[in-house]
């Protein structure tokens, strides 16, 4: 899984400092493993973020998203579950979560398609 999380880490390194943009990236992957990546696209939904995330779905161009946008995208339970995971505040996660999420989704989905619900 660090492969490509790996090179969003070094990326990210400054935002995030030394060991914990380890953790934060395994964060983003297990968030995104299995029926996670089809919960963030409901989610996105709901939130009114559907081009957004499609966008990083999709062979076009990332659009970005704000950290604000992102906390009306993730439940707050989904905000915690990473807090407690890395250790870092949300108010440093979700910044660098914005900057982060695009390319993981678009990493996760080579093909330009949400993987099927099929585990």
């Amino acid at each position: 899984m660090s492969g490509f999380l790996g090179n969003l880490m070094n990326q990210a390194v400054d935002a995030i400092g030394g060991q914990l943009g380890e953790k934060f990236g395994g964060s983003i992957g297990d968030f995104l493993k299995g029926d996670g990546l089809n919960m963030l696209i409901s989610q996105a939904q709901s939130a009114g973020l559907t081009d957004k995330i499609q966008s990083w779905i999709g062979h076009s161009e990332n659009l970005p998203i704000t950290a604000d946008e992102l906390r009306s995208l993730l439940t707050d339970q989904q905000i915690q579950t990473i807090v407690a995971k890395t250790g870092l505040p949300a108010a440093t996660i979700l910044p660098a979560l914005a900057q982060l999420l695009p390319a993981a989704v678009d990493k996760h989905t080579p093909d330009g398609q949400a993987p099927s619900t099929t585990a």
